[in-house]
C-alpha cells in the first residue's frame, strides 16, 4: 500500500514539472517582446518631431567685431578740489557732510577768525593814522610853499616838508596793503565751495585745530567723470585719440559704458611700463561714485566677423557647438571660437559655421543628432514667408 502511494506522488510530480517546462519559453517570448517595444517606443520619442517657430532660430551674420589693447584704471572725476585750511585757527563749525550735494559758493566750513578781526580792526585805524597824517603833511607842504614865494622860509625847510609828505603817503600806503591782507586772512577762516558738485571727503571736526595746509573737506563733480586707465607699453603704439572704448564698471554688473580716448600721456610710467590713458565718456550715463574699478578694450581695429549669440553656444569640456537645421534636421556643429564683443556680447566663430546658417537660439538638453525638425506656419501671410524661407535650411 504504501508502495503504491509513493509512486502516485512521483507521476504527479513528473506531470506539473512538465506543465511549467513548456510554458517557460512562451513567458521568455513575451519579456521579450515587451522590452524591444519599449525601446522602440524611447527611440520613437527621443526622435520626435521637433516643432520650431521663426523666433526659436538665429541667422549667422557677418558683424564688425573690434579689437584693440585691454585698458584697466579706475573712474575719477575732471573736476575736484581738496579744500586746505589757509590760516591755522580752530575748526568752529563744519557745515556739509559726505554726499551732500553744494553749490558754487556754499560755506562748507567755519574757522575761528577772533585773532583775524582783531587784526583787521588794527589795520583799519593804522589806516586812519595814516591818513590824518597825510593830510597834515599836506596842509604843512602848502604853508611852507606859500612862505618860500613870500622869501619868509628857506628852500630847505620846503623840502623838509615835501619829505615829510612823501613819507605819510608811503605809510598810507603801506597800511592799506595791511588792511588788504586783513581782510584776505579774514575771509579764509570761511572755506567755501569752489564750484557746483558734491561732498566726497570730510576730514576735520568742529574742535580740530586747523594748522595751514590741513585737508578740510574734498569736492568732487560727478558730472565730470572720466576713465583714468592704463594701456601696456607694447600696444600704445595703436592707441590714437578719438578711439572708442567699450569699458565695465565694478558695481554695474551687466552694463557696458562707451568712452573715447581723449589723451595719451607721452610717458610711460617708469615702475609699471603702462601709459596713462584718458578716456571721457560717450554718453550721459555716468557713474555717480568715483574711484572704482574699470576695465575694457579700446577700439583700435575693427573686422567683419560671423557672430553667435551666447545663449546658442552649448559648452561641453574643452568644445563648444551649435545645433543647426540642416535639410529640416538637427545637426551638431562643433565651433573654433574667437573673441567675444564685448559691445553686444556675442561671440565670433572661426570654424563651423558659415553665413546664413540657422542655429538654435536657446538649445534644449533633449535635442538629438539628425532629429526631425518641423516649422510652425505664422496665421498671417506676413510671417509665413519668413518660416517657409527659414526651413529650406543649408
Amino acid at each position: 500500500m504504501l508502495r503504491k502511494t509513493l509512486l502516485a506522488v512521483a507521476v504527479a510530480s513528473a506531470l506539473v514539472a512538465c506543465g511549467k517546462s513548456d510554458k517557460a519559453p512562451e513567458a521568455g517570448k513575451a519579456s521579450a517582446s515587451a522590452t524591444a517595444d519599449a525601446k522602440g517606443k524611447g527611440d520613437d520619442k527621443k526622435l520626435a518631431t521637433l516643432q520650431v517657430a521663426s523666433e526659436d532660430l538665429v541667422t549667422v551674420e557677418s558683424n564688425a567685431l573690434s579689437s584693440g589693447p585691454v585698458i584697466t584704471g579706475s573712474i575719477e572725476p575732471e573736476r575736484k578740489a581738496d579744500m586746505r585750511a589757509e590760516v591755522g585757527a580752530v575748526v568752529m563749525q563744519v557745515l556739509k557732510e559726505n554726499g551732500e550735494a553744494v553749490k558754487k559758493g556754499d560755506l562748507l566750513v567755519r574757522l575761528d577768525d577772533t585773532s583775524l578781526r582783531d587784526a583787521l580792526n588794527s589795520a583799519q585805524e593804522a589806516v586812519r593814522a595814516s591818513s590824518q597824517s597825510l593830510d597834515a603833511a599836506e596842509r604843512v607842504l602848502t604853508r611852507q610853499k606859500t612862505l618860500k614865494s613870500s622869501g619868509m622860509v628857506s628852500s630847505q625847510v620846503l623840502e623838509d616838508a615835501e619829505i615829510r609828505r612823501n613819507n605819510a603817503q608811503s605809510d598810507l600806503s603801506a597800511a592799506k596793503a595791511r588792511l588788504v591782507a586783513a581782510n584776505q586772512q579774514l575771509t579764509r577762516t570761511l572755506v567755501r565751495a569752489p564750484f557746483d558738485g558734491i561732498v566726497s571727503e570730510r576730514k576735520v571736526s568742529a574742535g580740530d585745530t586747523a594748522q595751514i595746509g590741513k585737508e578740510l573737506v574734498k569736492v568732487i563733480d560727478p558730472a565730470s567723470m572720466r576713465f583714468e586707465g592704463r594701456v601696456s607699453a607694447d600696444s600704445v603704439g595703436v592707441v590714437k585719440v578719438g578711439q572708442g572704448v567699450v569699458f565695465a564698471i565694478n558695481g554695474y554688473p551687466g552694463q557696458n559704458f562707451l568712452g573715447k580716448v581723449k589723451r595719451v600721456d607721452p610717458a610711460a610710467n617708469p615702475v609699471t611700463r603702462q601709459v596713462e590713458v584718458l578716456v571721457n565718456f560717450a554718453d550721459t550715463n555716468l557713474p555717480r561714485v568715483a574711484g572704482l574699478f574699470a576695465e575694457g578694450r579700446i577700439e583700435a581695429e575693427t573686422t567683419s566677423a560671423l557672430m553667435v549669440p551666447e545663449s546658442a553656444l552649448v559648452k561641453q569640456g574643452d568644445t563648444t557647438y551649435v545645433w543647426k537645421i540642416k535639410d529640416k534636421q538637427l545637426a551638431k556643429a562643433t565651433l573654433q571660437m574667437g573673441a567675444r564683443d564685448a559691445r553686444s556680447g556675442n561671440w565670433q566663430v572661426q570654424t563651423g559655421l558659415a553665413k546664413g546658417d540657422l542655429v538654435m537660439r536657446t538649445p534644449a538638453s533633449g535635442f538629438r543628432d539628425g532629429q526631425k525638425v518641423e516649422m510652425q506656419v505664422a496665421k498671417t501671410m506676413a510671417s509665413a514667408s519668413v518660416p517657409a524661407d527659414a526651413s529650406k535650411g543649408n
